[in-house]
């Protein structure tokens, strides 16, 4: 399949989920005072999604190895498409919180699948820049998801975002039965069971490098996950912004992000990946602590947070794809089930620090920024360790070797 039409397939797919996250952000104060519920329980709508999201992804990919990629997803999309609905009717926070668990058991196919794609056809600078790829046709999601649901916002009230991913689901079903073909054929595959996918599994706990690489990622994709679920909160309450003026600040944020995530391969081919991830790791930390110092010292406005936001978030672009090749690199014979340890990791981390930044989190962003300041730090030791346990960062590591399942007995 050419490149850039396996970019632009994968990354419709991929941005159906994340527009299950922006797309009702602006909604966020609404959906609070229109279910009675105060701001914590409005945001554990967010980290039951999480959470979901990263638990479902173990299934996902050992299922993937075994039948291919296509019936996972179809099932997935089901599955997304009648929780959507579920949210879309919605009584109370509870039954929304409920549904939402259920679309991020259904969406998180939709993590785990084009990744394990990509494996499969490609690795090393080639996978990284159709990763990237992929990344830009995400980037609309940040972008433009806000702004639509502040749209549906005018003519119709939150529940019909939910609608509207209901349909977004089926066209995605339709998507991946005319236009994505089978990347898996059946001499690759590998058959579920317990035994192989722990031993699957205790392959990649022990890998030093692949754990490394997912905390990196991990704690950055934290941060992410915390400035979405506080911004909208921060910026229409402390900063008085609309639901539309909070999805032109919100996409202006993402933009670093998804920028940098276009330029991370070719800088890694020039400077070697390793020594990408330190830099861009120590930006992170480095831009993330100087907003947290300013916000202290009572200097934080709100075009100094998104200034402060856009350069973290542009050296967080450079992390996050790299890291996620990196870490599939050697591990090609299990990508599904790499692919879905690795997303597992990352989304419970990230819900459990959403969770947690809940419990100081007063509506100003002193709580938001110091908890982005924290994954930060946490990426940037982690990025230190795993770079000493791939022999420094000055050169690319050499490939390591991968246990098949089929070579496990």
């Amino acid at each position: 399949m050419p490149l850039l039409r396996a970019a632009l397939i994968l990354g419709l797919l991929s941005a159906v989920a994340p527009f299950a996250i922006d797309m009702y952000l602006p909604a966020m104060p609404t959906i609070a005072a229109d279910l009675g519920a105060d701001p914590a329980a409005t945001q554990f709508t967010l980290t039951a999604y999480f959470i979901a999201f990263g638990l479902a992804q173990l299934v996902y990919g050992p299922w993937a190895d075994q039948v291919g990629r296509k019936i996972p997803l179809y099932t997935g999309l089901g599955i997304f498409c009648l929780a959507s609905i579920g949210c879309a009717l919605a009584p109370t926070i509870g039954w929304l919180i409920s549904f939402r668990v259920l679309q991020g058991i259904g969406g998180a196919v939709l993590m785990v699948l084009p990744r394990a794609v990509i494996r499969d056809m490609h690795t090393g600078t080639q996978a990284t820049r159709l990763m990237a790829l992929v990344m830009l046709v995400i980037s609309v999601s940040p972008m433009l998801a806000p702004l639509a649901g502040s749209g549906l916002l005018l003519v119709g009230d939150w529940r019909l975002i939910f609608w509207m991913l209901g349909i977004a689901a089926v066209c995605s079903l339709t998507l991946t039965a005319t236009a994505l073909p089978e990347t898996l054929p059946q001499d690759r595959r590998v058959p579920v069971r317990l035994g192989v996918v722990w031993r699957g599994c205790k392959t990649l706990f022990r890998d030093p490098v692949f754990m490394g690489l997912t905390l990196i990622g991990g704690f950055g994709f934290a941060s992410f996950m915390v400035f979405i679920a506080s911004a909208a909160f921060v910026y229409s309450g402390q900063f008085g912004l609309n639901p539309t003026q909070f999805s032109l600040a919100f996409a202006i944020n993402a933009v670093g992000f998804f920028a940098a995530s276009q330029v991370a391969a070719p800088f890694g081919a020039r400077i070697g990946v390793p020594r990408l991830i330190q830099l861009a790791a120590l930006g992170f930390a480095g831009f993330s602590a100087l907003l947290l110092i300013v916000a202290l010292a009572g200097f934080a406005t709100l075009p100094v947070i998104i200034f402060g936001l856009f350069c973290a978030n542009a050296c967080l672009g450079l992390i996050i794809p790299t890291t996620m090749v990196m870490a599939l690199d050697p591990h090609g014979t299990i990508a599904g089930l790499a692919s879905s340890l690795g997303g597992t990791i990352q989304m419970v981390t990230g819900g459990v620090l959403v969770m947690v930044t809940g419990l100081f989190f007063d509506g100003t962003a002193l709580p938001m920024i110091a908890a982005i300041a924290l994954c930060a730090c946490l990426s940037l030791i982690a990025a230190h360790l795993t770079l000493r346990a791939m022999g420094g960062g000055s050169a690319p590591a050499a490939p390591r070797h991968s246990v098949s399942q089929k070579d496990i007995p």
